[in-house]
Protein backbone atom coordinates (compact mmCIF):
# COMPACT_ATOMS: atom_id res chain seq x y z
CA UNK A 1 0.00 0.00 0.00
CA UNK A 2 1.15 3.68 -0.67
CA UNK A 3 1.17 6.45 2.21
CA UNK A 4 1.27 9.96 1.98
CA UNK A 5 2.95 11.11 5.03
CA UNK A 6 2.24 15.00 5.76
CA UNK A 7 5.03 16.27 8.41
CA UNK A 8 6.81 19.08 8.41
CA UNK A 9 9.44 18.35 11.69
CA UNK A 10 12.85 16.51 9.55
CA UNK A 11 13.07 13.99 12.86
CA UNK A 12 9.53 13.09 13.10
CA UNK A 13 9.02 12.38 9.31
CA UNK A 14 12.44 10.17 9.32
CA UNK A 15 11.27 8.06 12.16
CA UNK A 16 7.69 7.83 10.54
CA UNK A 17 9.10 6.92 7.11
CA UNK A 18 11.45 4.66 8.62
CA UNK A 19 8.49 2.83 10.21
CA UNK A 20 6.36 2.46 8.12
CA UNK A 21 8.97 1.40 5.52
CA UNK A 22 10.11 -1.56 7.60
CA UNK A 23 6.26 -2.65 7.87
CA UNK A 24 6.39 -2.72 3.88
CA UNK A 25 4.32 0.47 2.85
CA UNK A 26 5.23 2.55 0.15
CA UNK A 27 5.42 6.05 1.65
CA UNK A 28 5.81 9.58 0.21
CA UNK A 29 6.79 12.94 2.36
CA UNK A 30 5.58 15.99 1.91
CA UNK A 31 7.05 18.86 4.11
CA UNK A 32 4.24 21.39 4.10
CA UNK A 33 0.35 20.86 3.62
CA UNK A 34 0.18 22.89 -0.26
CA UNK A 35 2.52 19.91 -1.07
CA UNK A 36 0.40 17.25 0.89
CA UNK A 37 -2.65 18.70 -0.81
CA UNK A 38 -1.36 17.83 -4.50
CA UNK A 39 -0.11 14.38 -3.89
CA UNK A 40 -3.24 13.65 -2.08
CA UNK A 41 -5.59 14.96 -5.47
CA UNK A 42 -3.54 12.24 -7.80
CA UNK A 43 -5.57 9.67 -6.25
CA UNK A 44 -3.19 7.06 -5.86
CA UNK A 45 -2.45 6.64 -2.26
CA UNK A 46 -4.22 4.14 -0.06
CA UNK A 47 -3.74 5.95 3.12
CA UNK A 48 -2.96 9.75 4.34
CA UNK A 49 -1.29 10.46 7.80
CA UNK A 50 -1.35 14.07 7.70
CA UNK A 51 0.02 16.51 10.52
CA UNK A 52 -1.97 19.26 11.60
CA UNK A 53 -0.10 21.85 12.17
CA UNK A 54 2.29 22.62 8.86
CA UNK A 55 3.20 25.25 6.73
CA UNK A 56 1.29 26.81 4.00
CA UNK A 57 -1.59 24.72 4.50
CA UNK A 58 -3.14 22.90 8.34
CA UNK A 59 -4.03 19.46 7.84
CA UNK A 60 -7.71 20.94 9.09
CA UNK A 61 -7.76 22.16 5.66
CA UNK A 62 -5.96 19.29 3.60
CA UNK A 63 -8.40 17.12 4.36
CA UNK A 64 -11.15 19.29 3.80
CA UNK A 65 -10.02 20.41 0.33
CA UNK A 66 -9.52 16.90 -0.47
CA UNK A 67 -12.37 15.67 -0.19
CA UNK A 68 -14.32 18.84 -1.36
CA UNK A 69 -12.28 17.79 -4.44
CA UNK A 70 -13.94 13.89 -4.09
CA UNK A 71 -10.54 12.80 -2.81
CA UNK A 72 -11.98 9.54 -0.67
CA UNK A 73 -8.42 8.19 0.33
CA UNK A 74 -8.73 7.16 4.28
CA UNK A 75 -7.03 10.23 6.21
CA UNK A 76 -5.29 9.87 9.93
CA UNK A 77 -4.91 12.75 11.47
CA UNK A 78 -1.69 13.51 13.91
CA UNK A 79 -1.44 16.20 15.99
CA UNK A 80 -0.30 17.73 19.52
CA UNK A 81 -3.34 18.32 20.11
CA UNK A 82 -5.96 16.51 22.36
CA UNK A 83 -8.97 18.88 23.30
CA UNK A 84 -12.09 17.82 22.36
CA UNK A 85 -12.54 20.88 20.00
CA UNK A 86 -9.90 20.09 17.83
CA UNK A 87 -10.65 16.00 17.83
CA UNK A 88 -13.92 17.43 16.24
CA UNK A 89 -12.53 19.90 13.77
CA UNK A 90 -10.05 17.20 12.36
CA UNK A 91 -13.10 14.82 11.76
CA UNK A 92 -15.39 17.15 10.42
CA UNK A 93 -12.74 18.57 7.84
CA UNK A 94 -13.34 14.95 6.53
CA UNK A 95 -10.22 13.02 8.85
CA UNK A 96 -11.06 8.66 9.48
CA UNK A 97 -9.23 9.11 12.48
CA UNK A 98 -7.26 11.22 14.68
CA UNK A 99 -3.87 9.84 16.66
CA UNK A 100 -2.68 12.29 19.52
CA UNK A 101 1.04 13.23 19.39
CA UNK A 102 2.87 11.42 21.69
CA UNK A 103 1.56 7.60 20.48
CA UNK A 104 2.79 4.15 20.49
CA UNK A 105 4.12 2.93 17.01
CA UNK A 106 1.69 -0.38 17.97
CA UNK A 107 -1.34 1.77 18.19
CA UNK A 108 -0.53 3.82 14.79
CA UNK A 109 0.50 0.50 12.82
CA UNK A 110 -3.15 -0.83 14.17
CA UNK A 111 -5.28 2.45 12.77
CA UNK A 112 -3.14 2.35 9.55
CA UNK A 113 -4.26 -1.26 9.24
CA UNK A 114 -7.95 -0.48 9.75
CA UNK A 115 -7.63 2.22 7.86
CA UNK A 116 -5.99 -0.11 4.88
CA UNK A 117 -9.13 -2.43 5.26
CA UNK A 118 -11.14 0.03 4.34
CA UNK A 119 -10.21 1.56 1.61
CA UNK A 120 -9.75 -1.30 -0.13
CA UNK A 121 -12.40 -3.84 -0.60
CA UNK A 122 -10.85 -7.02 1.08
CA UNK A 123 -13.09 -10.43 1.09
CA UNK A 124 -11.95 -13.30 2.65
CA UNK A 125 -8.47 -12.17 2.46
CA UNK A 126 -8.35 -10.95 -1.15
CA UNK A 127 -9.07 -8.27 -3.80
CA UNK A 128 -12.11 -9.42 -5.93
CA UNK A 129 -13.23 -8.23 -9.25
CA UNK A 130 -15.24 -10.63 -11.75
CA UNK A 131 -14.02 -14.14 -12.04
CA UNK A 132 -10.39 -13.17 -10.27
CA UNK A 133 -9.07 -13.41 -6.66
CA UNK A 134 -5.99 -11.68 -5.74
CA UNK A 135 -4.05 -12.55 -2.77
CA UNK A 136 -1.95 -9.75 -2.17
CA UNK A 137 0.19 -11.57 0.77
CA UNK A 138 1.04 -14.89 -1.52
CA UNK A 139 1.28 -12.42 -4.74
CA UNK A 140 -1.20 -15.05 -6.56
CA UNK A 141 -3.87 -13.87 -9.14
CA UNK A 142 -6.37 -16.63 -9.28
CA UNK A 143 -9.23 -16.92 -12.04
CA UNK A 144 -12.28 -18.72 -10.27
CA UNK A 145 -13.93 -19.70 -13.95
CA UNK A 146 -10.86 -21.76 -15.04
CA UNK A 147 -9.65 -22.50 -11.59
CA UNK A 148 -5.93 -21.41 -12.72
CA UNK A 149 -3.42 -19.29 -10.93
CA UNK A 150 -0.21 -17.48 -11.56
CA UNK A 151 2.31 -15.97 -9.31
CA UNK A 152 2.98 -12.19 -9.85
CA UNK A 153 5.71 -9.84 -9.95
CA UNK A 154 6.37 -7.09 -7.47
CA UNK A 155 5.20 -4.31 -10.12
CA UNK A 156 2.42 -6.72 -11.42
CA UNK A 157 0.94 -7.07 -7.64
CA UNK A 158 1.39 -3.09 -7.36
CA UNK A 159 -0.94 -2.61 -10.60
CA UNK A 160 -3.95 -5.17 -10.20
CA UNK A 161 -3.81 -3.94 -6.88
CA UNK A 162 -4.53 -0.67 -7.38
CA UNK A 163 -6.86 -1.55 -10.58
CA UNK A 164 -8.93 -3.84 -7.91
CA UNK A 165 -9.14 -0.74 -5.81
CA UNK A 166 -10.22 1.30 -8.44
CA UNK A 167 -12.22 -1.01 -11.17
CA UNK A 168 -14.65 1.36 -12.75
CA UNK A 169 -12.54 4.35 -13.17
CA UNK A 170 -9.67 5.41 -16.15
CA UNK A 171 -6.35 5.30 -14.14
CA UNK A 172 -3.99 7.49 -16.37
CA UNK A 173 -0.25 6.83 -17.07
CA UNK A 174 0.79 9.76 -14.85
CA UNK A 175 -1.38 8.04 -12.06
CA UNK A 176 0.14 4.66 -12.58
CA UNK A 177 3.60 5.90 -12.86
CA UNK A 178 3.58 7.56 -9.23
CA UNK A 179 1.57 4.30 -7.32
CA UNK A 180 3.73 2.00 -8.57
CA UNK A 181 7.12 3.77 -9.01
CA UNK A 182 6.33 6.68 -6.16
CA UNK A 183 5.74 10.50 -6.21
CA UNK A 184 9.85 11.69 -6.48
CA UNK A 185 10.51 8.53 -8.84
CA UNK A 186 10.96 9.93 -12.85
CA UNK A 187 9.44 6.54 -13.91
CA UNK A 188 9.22 6.93 -18.16
CA UNK A 189 5.56 6.07 -19.72
CA UNK A 190 7.15 3.26 -21.71
CA UNK A 191 8.01 1.48 -17.93
CA UNK A 192 4.16 1.22 -17.40
CA UNK A 193 3.28 -0.09 -20.56
CA UNK A 194 6.06 -2.85 -20.39
CA UNK A 195 4.93 -3.85 -16.91
CA UNK A 196 1.45 -3.03 -18.14
CA UNK A 197 2.04 -5.50 -20.80
CA UNK A 198 3.46 -8.62 -18.56
CA UNK A 199 0.36 -7.72 -16.52
CA UNK A 200 -2.08 -8.50 -19.21
CA UNK A 201 -0.09 -11.72 -20.30
CA UNK A 202 -0.81 -12.84 -16.39
CA UNK A 203 -4.68 -12.33 -17.31
CA UNK A 204 -4.86 -14.38 -20.50
CA UNK A 205 -2.42 -17.28 -18.97
CA UNK A 206 -5.03 -17.96 -16.23
CA UNK A 207 -7.79 -17.17 -18.34
CA UNK A 208 -10.03 -14.85 -16.80
CA UNK A 209 -12.94 -13.24 -18.51
CA UNK A 210 -11.52 -9.90 -17.00
CA UNK A 211 -9.38 -7.45 -18.92
CA UNK A 212 -7.23 -4.20 -18.65
CA UNK A 213 -8.54 -1.83 -22.25
CA UNK A 214 -6.59 1.35 -23.45
CA UNK A 215 -8.59 4.13 -23.38
CA UNK A 216 -6.82 6.09 -26.30
CA UNK A 217 -5.56 9.25 -25.06
CA UNK A 218 -6.91 8.40 -21.37
CA UNK A 219 -5.27 5.59 -19.57
CA UNK A 220 -6.44 2.16 -18.68
CA UNK A 221 -9.22 0.50 -17.70
CA UNK A 222 -9.90 -2.75 -15.84
CA UNK A 223 -13.16 -4.17 -16.88
CA UNK A 224 -15.28 -7.46 -17.79
CA UNK A 225 -14.74 -8.73 -21.43
CA UNK A 226 -17.89 -8.10 -23.42
CA UNK A 227 -19.75 -11.75 -24.02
Amino acid sequence: MRVLLAEDEKRMAAALAALLKQEKYDVDHMADGASALAALESGVYDIAVLDVMMPEMNGFEVARRARSSGIRTPILMLTAKSQTDDKVEGLDSGADDYLTKPFQTKELLARLRALGRRSASFQDGSLRYGDLALDTAAAALTCETTGQSVRLGEKELRILEYMFSSHGQIMTREQLAVKIWGFDNEAEYNNVEVYMSFTRKKLAFVGSKVEIKAVRGLGYELRKKDV
